[in-house]
């Protein structure tokens, strides 16, 4: 059997319609934004639920350069072990299926307002968190402070936990424990 044939990141529209959506303008100088959408339109141009409560981040393009390929490698070494085909992320609309786009926008929650040289460190830690965990961080966090413009409790939290706490290689860190500390 071949592999399953995916847009985007995994996303399978007739399996489910909820998914994330990137938008990546032409323009170098324009940020990335990250809809979480529940509905799909058949056409190319994506325009159902692109709505400002719908808007979960907006990141900086430079930012976005440093996390995007640390997401590829993650994304595709699952895509493949679920025999998905793998994906890219492109100019325009990028649909990354819901799981995945959960863990995306968490990583970029945790980037989105802290210091460029940060970023390594909260690509490892965020690398260092189980599936699982970034799953729950997702949830917690979109609970309470999941739109773009909400940047406080959770969403400070997560900043913190992933962009301040180095972490040992060799060991990790313990991240959740240092978030309910700061929440």
């Amino acid at each position: 059997m071949g592999k399953k044939k995916a847009i985007g990141f995994g996303y399978i529209p007739e399996e489910s319609k909820h998914h994330f959506l990137l938008v990546t303008p032409k323009s170098s100088q324009q940020d990335i934004a990250v809809y979480e959408r529940f509905e799909w339109d058949d056409s190319e141009d994506q325009v159902t639920d692109i709505i400002d409560q719908n808007l979960k981040v907006v990141l900086d393009r430079h930012k976005w350069n440093l996390v995007k390929d640390a997401l590829t490698t993650a994304f595709n070494n699952r895509l493949k072990d679920r025999d998905i085909v793998v994906g890219r992320f492109k100019t325009g609309n990028v649909p990354v299926e819901r799981l995945l786009g959960k863990e995306m926008v968490l990583l970029m929650w945790a980037i989105e307002d802290s210091d460029p040289k940060l970023i390594p460190t909260a690509v490892r830690n965020w690398l260092g968190l189980s599936r699982e965990e970034r799953w729950w961080l997702f949830t917690m966090t979109n609970a309470i402070t999941g739109h773009a413009d909400d940047k406080r409790g959770w969403r400070k939290a997560i900043r913190y936990a992933l962009t301040e706490n180095p972490v040992d290689d060799e060991t990790g860190g313990n991240i959740l424990e240092m978030l309910y500390r700061n929440v």
